[in-house]
């Protein structure tokens, strides 16, 4: 595959690191999250044969259904190497598990997929928020071409506050939680030296928000059926859709 030029920060060991083993784990609301999903996901698809992680990080949803559904298989496909590496030191030996490079800001990534029977739901979290509208919209619509009748689309994501008021109220609620994770982790960094990694972090400048309830309408019109926000605590959301069976 071609080496991609515009590099995102998201490849570097450094920024994967730093996510992993800090911020994630002071995401607001993160275990209720996991649980929102796995419900969801059982809910539309109670046997699922096959799942896709787009974007999967260190595969913490893909690796939730593994768990969840013990008769399928997942293949576990992101960008960025330091991630991907992240996955296979958690999955260690699995046979159930496939891990594959791709480059989901070209249509080519579909072509990187392993063939097989279509996906019967494809999760995605945290990573689809960095391409441009336009490009979201079409990543929807390839992810609606390769699922399963019946199949669910699920993103956990972060999306754009409807008011100025309200990414301002997200961005402290964040920080706290982050200044919080900190103190109970043995870190005895300061508030103000949260709130400066906070603002100032690398990964930042590539978000490119959308607002929930605009995504949910691009799903509607390629052809999702029961589209729905169905958790939402200020800018953080698990959204989706699934095919007509």
């Amino acid at each position: 595959m071609e080496t991609n030029t515009n590099k995102s920060v998201w490849q570097t060991q450094e920024l994967s690191d730093s996510f992993l083993n800090g911020v994630r784990g002071a995401i607001p609301g993160a275990e209720l999250q996991l649980t929102v999903l796995r419900k969801t996901a059982k809910f539309f698809v109670p046997e699922p044969r096959r799942i896709l992680d787009l974007g999967c990080g260190d595969g913490i949803l893909g690796r939730l259904l593994l768990e969840t559904f013990p008769e399928t298989s997942v293949v576990f496909a992101d960008f960025s190497d330091p991630m991907l590496e992240a996955v296979r030191a958690r999955l260690g030996e699995n046979s159930r598990a496939q891990i594959v490079r791709v480059d989901f800001s070209s249509p080519e990534w579909v072509n990187q997929i392993p063939k097989g029977v279509p996906f019967d739901i494809v999760v995605s979290g945290f990573a689809i928020h960095h391409q441009l509208d336009e490009r979201k919209k079409e990543i929807y619509s390839e992810i609606f071409r390769i699922l399963s009748p019946g199949g669910i689309f699920l993103n956990l994501e972060h999306v754009l506050s409807s008011s100025p008021a309200g990414e301002q109220l997200f961005d402290e609620f964040f920080v706290d939680q982050l200044h919080r994770f900190h103190a109970t982790s043995g870190d005895q960094k300061s508030l103000s030296e949260v709130m400066d990694t906070y603002y100032n972090r690398p990964d930042k400048k590539e978000n490119i928000l959308s607002p929930v309830d605009l995504q949910c309408r691009w799903l509607r019109e390629i052809g999702f059926l029961d589209v729905d926000c169905f958790f939402k605590i200020f800018e953080l959301t698990i959204f989706g859709g699934r095919k007509s069976s």
